[in-house]
């Protein structure tokens, strides 16, 4: 596992397998995505702070590719890092490895945009600081 800007500890549940007792493949999405927000809450960004204020990031393109299944009960990491592609979209690459041997489970890159008023926006300063 390399280093990343964040890393988060999470768990598979039982109500997440299909019945072929794996975490089915779009729960995936829901743990990245709390992974990002639990990344930008180190920069003070609270998803419902930036919505009062107008401000909504969006998910524009999700590109997973998954190496092996998780079962319930089972202990993953998944380690985040960001990357500005322009001022208005971050690129989030997120990988989730399987613990304790860290072996990988799915590598992923997720793009994001800000939106006001449905129009592409800058993004936020506290959010620009993951990038000083």
């Amino acid at each position: 596992m390399r280093d990343y800007r964040h890393t988060l500890e999470m768990s598979g549940r039982d109500y997440e397998c299909d019945l072929q007792g794996i975490v089915n493949n779009a729960v995936y999405q829901n743990y990245l995505e709390h992974a990002r927000h639990e990344l930008l809450r180190t920069v003070s960004l609270d998803f419902v702070n930036l919505h009062e204020a107008g401000i909504d990031p969006v998910l524009i393109k999700a590109e997973i590719e998954y190496k092996t299944s998780l079962r319930s009960r089972d202990r993953f990491i998944v380690g985040t890092d960001v990357v500005l592609e322009d001022r208005v979209r971050a690129i989030f690459k997120q990988d989730i490895y399987l613990l304790p041997d860290l072996h990988p489970v799915a590598l992923a890159t997720m793009t994001t945009l800000c939106l006001k008023n449905g129009r592409p926006v800058r993004l936020p300063e506290a959010f620009l600081r993951l990038f000083g």
